[in-house]
């Protein structure tokens, strides 16, 4: 997808430590117990709360989603949305979500989320960070997603349409298109199909998709109802595996789960260690 090793990508990398805001980098999960099903299966989805299969988070470990890194209850797997995810669409779901950052409401960071595809008057220092870090991070640690996804590497791209009815294409896509090599698979939204809850029939996805292994971006991912969608459009359409990669999971510190959460962040400058995906073994499970 992207070319080699460069001193190009020490340029980026230093000017996104230097002139980007700090973000709240996602780190990986421990493994799992073998015995908790691969994320989206029925049984995962069937998983009772509370049940051994659910209790997932080592002691000591923030209780974050293994999804979507959200914040969870002590004791469960998944946060209310990726469970709910999980009976609305099994077999359908992503193979892997790997946020890049969190997007802690009221943060610069956060803001640059929206500020890059401002209607009116887009930011055009939000626009430069905003790709220099998918790039960056794509290039730095797309091995790490597409193992995660089960997948030697993608072969198709999709982007999440924009859920505002805005016209044209999803300014994700038009910021970001030109710079990544993998041919577009377009998704578009049905009528009347608008909402806050999984709807595998949300979007309609072209066929080109078919035994392909996808590479599905997003911004923002708040319930990630939208983007698990997305992804059951491209399953719909044959796609084989799909990886979500999200630039920003939602954080609003005002929410007691989510504020616990944010109190043990450390934001910083982009760090090139920092990968929700990387494989990691933790010996208290």
């Amino acid at each position: 997808m992207f070319a080699p090793e460069t001193e190009s990508w020490d340029i980026v990398r230093r000017w996104l430590r230097s002139a980007m805001p700090a973000v709240y980098p996602v780190e990986a999960n421990p493994v799992p117990p073998s015995h908790l099903s691969p994320p989206g299966s029925p049984a995962a989805a069937s998983t009772p709360p509370g049940s051994p299969a659910a209790a997932s988070t080592p002691p000591g470990s923030p209780a974050v989603c293994l999804i979507c890194r959200g914040p969870i209850r002590p004791g469960l797997a998944r946060c209310y949305q990726c469970g709910r995810h999980g009976l609305l669409g099994p077999g359908l779901l992503a193979d892997a979500v790997v946020p890049i950052s969190y997007a802690v409401k009221g943060t610069a960071a956060a803001a640059d989320l929206w500020r890059y595809k401002s209607w009116r008057t887009p930011s055009a220092s939000a626009r430069a960070g905003v790709l220099a870090l998918l790039l960056t991070f794509l290039h730095d640690h797309g091995p790490c997603v597409w193992r995660h996804a089960g997948m030697a590497s993608p072969s198709r791209l999709a982007v999440v349409p924009t859920g505002c009815g805005r016209p044209g294409p999803p300014p994700l896509l038009e910021l970001t298109s030109p710079y990544l090599r993998l041919p577009l698979t377009r998704l578009a939204m049905r009528p009347g199909r608008q909402g806050r809850d999984l709807d595998i029939q949300r979007f309609y996805a072209e066929r080109t998709v078919a035994r392909a292994d996808v590479l599905l971006i997003d911004d923002s991912w708040v319930s990630g109802a939208s983007a698990q969608s997305a992804a059951a459009a491209l399953k719909l359409a044959g796609a084989r595996r799909v990886a979500i990669v999200v630039l920003g999971r939602h954080l609003d510190p005002a929410s007691p789960r989510a504020g616990q959460l944010v109190a043990q962040l450390r934001p910083g400058p982009y760090d090139p260690s920092k990968c929700a995906a990387h494989p990691q073994l933790d010996q208290r499970w």
